[in-house]
């Protein structure tokens, strides 16, 4: 007799975005089965998530991330809305596409660099109290633009903000809820020659991260607490959340979902 063996086939589950080294928490046993997409096309946020063994479905947004600076009062709010834009507009493709396979949750992320930071953060000396008008800087336009990001940073402290949004589906109009939060982080620059900051211009390196300078996490390897990449030259020092300088606050993100996991009855009930 073959205890080994059965009949009936084993129906493994259509969707699993939870990998076999995850943590066994209440949060990332919620999320087995369910169909779990992130809405952005960033290998550094795909890596993070990996690595803390979250695999989701990968779905990019087509929002334009045009939203005006100026009608935020608080410049933090921005990347939370434009991380909610994208959520809600992947959520509702899906729906649209394949209604009866639709997602069951969708994260989305948008990172902006601040410059000057208002006083009374942790680290920021209040001796630089209504000296500058805070800026947000998103992804350079050139070498050039980049350049001069870089210029403005140089010896000084930036706020790096990344807000997070997640959908999710409830019975109640309009189909489904947002939740979202904001993770900052203080980065201070070197005091940095400036043909230092004319090479890393000139390296690409920066061209495609807000900010203007990557910090990144090299491919299969831990995530760990030093700065990595080119862009770590120009650093002196992080104050927060180191991964979500790299892209994503996945520590604040999961608290996120234990919240969410206890507080509220229809999260991922639907």
């Amino acid at each position: 007799m073959n205890f080994f063996r059965s009949s009936k086939p084993i129906e493994l589950p259509k969707h699993n975005c939870v990998l076999p080294h995850a943590l066994r928490v209440p949060s990332l046993e919620k999320l087995v089965g369910k169909r779990v997409v992130l809405a952005s096309n960033s290998p550094r946020r795909k890596e993070i998530l990996r690595t803390v063994g979250l695999e989701p479905e990968i779905v990019p947004s087509t929002f334009e991330e045009d939203l005006s600076h100026g009608q935020f009062e608080d410049l933090h709010e921005y990347p939370v809305a434009t991380a909610t834009h994208k959520a809600v507009e992947v959520y509702q493709r899906l729906v649209s596409e394949s209604p009866e396979d639709s997602p069951d949750l969708v994260i989305a992320a948008d990172t902006v660099v601040l410059t000057h930071p208002p006083p009374g953060l942790d680290s920021v000396p209040f001796e630089h109290e209504g000296s500058v008008h805070q800026e947000v800087l998103e992804k350079p336009s050139s070498k050039q633009d980049n350049l001069r990001m870089l210029l403005d940073l140089n010896c000084a402290i930036c706020e790096v903000v990344t807000g997070v949004s997640l959908v999710y589906p409830v019975l109640e109009a309009p189909g489904y809820k947002i939740k979202s939060l904001d993770e900052r982080t203080l980065v201070h620059f070197a005091d940095n020659p400036k043909e230092l900051l004319e090479a890393y211009a000139n390296s690409g390196e920066g061209v495609d991260r807000a900010g203007g300078f990557a910090v990144q996490v090299p491919k299969c390897e831990c995530l760990c607490s030093s700065i990595q990449g080119l862009g770590g030259l120009l650093i002196r020092k992080v104050d927060g959340d180191y991964q979500n300088v790299v892209g994503f606050p996945v520590a604040s993100f999961f608290k996120f979902l234990e919240v969410l996991c206890e507080e509220e009855d229809d999260f991922l009930e639907v």
